[in-house]
């Protein structure tokens, strides 16, 4: 086993970052990838004009690749937000506006998976207040990502860079994902599993994926220290996924690292050309 059994996608969000967004779904099929993810592109708006979605939509498909992952709407990522569906007023508002566009954004390209990020804790609402709306949100979402036939992620960030993101565990992740398919009897939200984060958190990733992989939907990766490609740190990124794979998950694995120095394209050394297609 190893790299060239696994499933990647692309992050365009992270990766191809040096081109325009139109540009990223070619740049991609040009390095050999075949499926691409992406946060929600769209910072400043929830729902974008529709000849917005219908150019990135044909921008995916004339490249040939795969839309397998979608972010809802997040606020400012990059930057000071972490998701939007916890935060009360405005933000929530745009959450939820925004639940069906990508939903529907996601059904037009066959996507199967749409990620909600939780949001940050916001200084003088309670926590609690914070909850019981996120919950409500992701009830929301799931039904949504139910009626596409879609997933829907719930993930773990690190501590150290969010430091107001209330889940910064795989257990805290893992928690949510219960409530929330306990309250829609869909089983359908997932946890999604990335290890750089959860190396940042100081966990234990061989335990985490043995307790955790049947109700991972998805994966992501980057190379810790300093969230680059594999080979860049320390984490022994192939043997994890390795064992992933042999406690039953063969879902896609995002590559969501940073690029360096490098123009995107000369990240992917450590990749065979011939493993890049989904297989």
């Amino acid at each position: 086993m190893g790299f060239a059994d696994q499933r990647f996608n692309v992050n365009l969000s992270i990766l191809f970052t040096e081109l325009p967004l139109l540009e990223r779904p070619a740049a991609a099929a040009a390095a050999g990838f075949t499926a691409v993810e992406l946060w929600w592109p769209w910072i400043d708006s929830p729902t974008p004009e529709q000849s917005e979605l219908d150019a990135l939509k044909s921008a995916i498909e004339d490249a040939g690749v795969q839309l397998t992952g979608l972010n809802f709407y997040a606020g400012r990522l990059p930057g000071p937000d972490r998701g939007a569906l916890s935060v009360p007023g405005e933000e929530s508002d745009r959450f939820r506006a925004n639940i069906d566009v990508a939903a529907d954004f996601a059904r037009s390209l066959g996507c199967t998976a749409l990620n909600a990020l939780y949001g940050n804790r916001v200084e003088g609402v309670d926590p609690a207040e914070q909850d019981r709306l996120a919950l409500e949100n992701l009830v929301l979402a799931a039904r949504a990502a139910d009626r596409i036939g879609a997933i829907l992620l719930v993930e773990a960030l690190n501590k150290p860079e969010s430091p107001l993101y209330p889940l910064v565990s795989a257990p805290a992740a893992i928690a949510v994902v219960d409530k929330v398919n306990e309250a829609t009897g869909l089983g359908n939200a997932k946890f999604l599993m990335d290890l750089y984060h959860l190396s940042m958190n100081g966990e234990d990733l061989p335990q985490v994926i043995d307790a955790y992989a049947a109700k991972t939907g998805h994966v992501q990766i980057a190379d810790n220290p300093g969230r680059g490609a594999p080979g860049t740190g320390s984490l022994p990124l192939e043997e994890l996924l390795d064992r992933l794979a042999k406690a039953g998950y063969d879902g896609w694995v995002g590559l969501e690292y940073k690029p360096g120095d490098d123009r995107s394209a000369q990240s992917f050394s450590w990749l065979p050309a011939e493993a890049r297609a989904a297989r």
